[in-house]
């Protein structure tokens, strides 16, 4: 193990890429503080803190600051968190719920680790959104919405940092389809990614500071041809 002495916070760390990379946070000799709602299942991380948070409370940041000091501190800050669900229908209960976890308590969480980060002067935020930001997916309306949305909240954040001579570092980590529980069902989805390698194109990511990571080179090339195709053509697509 190398020790560092530098300390991360990975909240969403009880299942799927949350938890692979805090578990390779630790062996690489981190510090690692991790949080989730499902507290039982982040206990063979061999994190130093643990705190249960759900992000779509209002005392989440609270509870952040909270781990941090359990952690000691705050190196960076790695955010998992997030639901999405196929929604061809529309319904209301899965679109709500998408905009407050994906939407809400992102802004809310990130907007934590970036105000505590700008009164320490230095820190590292990366985050989990998606490929789906690329373009507007019939099948998920909100999941696709709010993943674009975090690309641009980064991206803003990225840019008043600078302004600001903020010393603070961002990694927008855009996976394709990851096997985990968020995609559990009756569907197949293509290019299916294992969570245990795309976990540690993350760590490289961050250990490189990259500003943005799409994992991986199969999906470089799918959103490059997405975003070249006119929106008239897009609608007409089927999924």
């Amino acid at each position: 193990m190398i020790q560092n002495n530098k300390r991360a916070i990975v909240i969403g760390a009880s299942s799927g890429i949350g938890y692979e990379v805090a578990k390779l946070l630790v062996k690489e000799g981190w510090l690692v503080g991790v949080a989730a709602r499902r507290v039982q299942l982040m206990q063979n991380i061999g994190a130093v803190a643990i705190e249960q948070i759900d992000v779509t409370s209002e005392n989440a940041t609270e509870l952040l600051q909270r781990l941090i000091s359990k952690t000691g501190g705050m190196d960076l800050f790695f955010y998992a968190s997030g639901i999405g669900k196929q929604n061809r229908d529309l319904q209301e209960d899965i679109e709500l719920a998408t905009l407050q976890t994906n939407g809400v308590g992102f802004t809310r969480m990130i907007g934590a680790a970036y105000r505590y980060f700008a009164q320490q002067g230095r820190g590292h935020i990366a985050a989990i959104t998606s490929i789906a930001g690329t373009k507007g997916l019939g099948p998920a309306p909100s999941y696709s919405a709010t993943k674009a949305m975090q690309n641009v909240y980064i991206q803003a954040l990225e840019q008043q940092a600078h302004a600001r001579g903020l010393n603070i570092h961002f990694t927008d980590i855009r996976p394709g389809f990851v096997d985990t529980a968020l995609l559990s069902g009756n569907y197949h989805y293509p290019m299916m990614l294992k969570p245990e390698k795309v976990a540690m194109k993350i760590i490289r990511a961050i250990n490189h500071r990259q500003h943005v990571r799409v994992i991986d080179w199969r999906y470089r090339i799918l959103t490059a041809i997405w975003r070249r195709i006119p929106r008239f053509l897009w609608r007409r697509f089927k999924f």
